[in-house]
């Protein structure tokens, strides 16, 4: 009878590091060099406009007085800018203005 000597190789583990979704798409929106956001905050975005707190050095956000206008601000400044326009909007009708 053979007898077969199973080893098991150590590997180091690292921590895990947690983000929120709302992190997350800031994260993504940094890494892809955008520098200015604008938005009209609401209910179902909330949690992104909480989040933005924590990036203030690095995202700076434009409160803009309506959806359509925030999309057109957005437009105009990478039209103007060469840069990647965002703009935050709540869900239901704050995202039909968008369209």
């Amino acid at each position: 009878m053979e007898t077969l000597l199973v080893t098991q190789e150590q590997t180091e583990t690292k921590p895990v590091t947690t983000l929120s979704g709302s992190q997350a798409v800031l994260d993504a929106l940094v890494a892809e060099g955008v520098d200015t956001i604008f938005g009209y905050p609401g209910g179902a975005i909330m949690p992104i406009y909480d989040a933005l707190y924590d990036y203030h050095d690095k995202l700076k956000h434009i409160l803009v007085r309506h959806e359509q206008g925030g999309i057109h601000a957005a437009q105009g400044y990478a039209r103007s800018s060469g840069k990647t326009g965002v703009v935050f909007a709540t869900s239901g009708p704050g995202a039909t203005d968008l369209v």
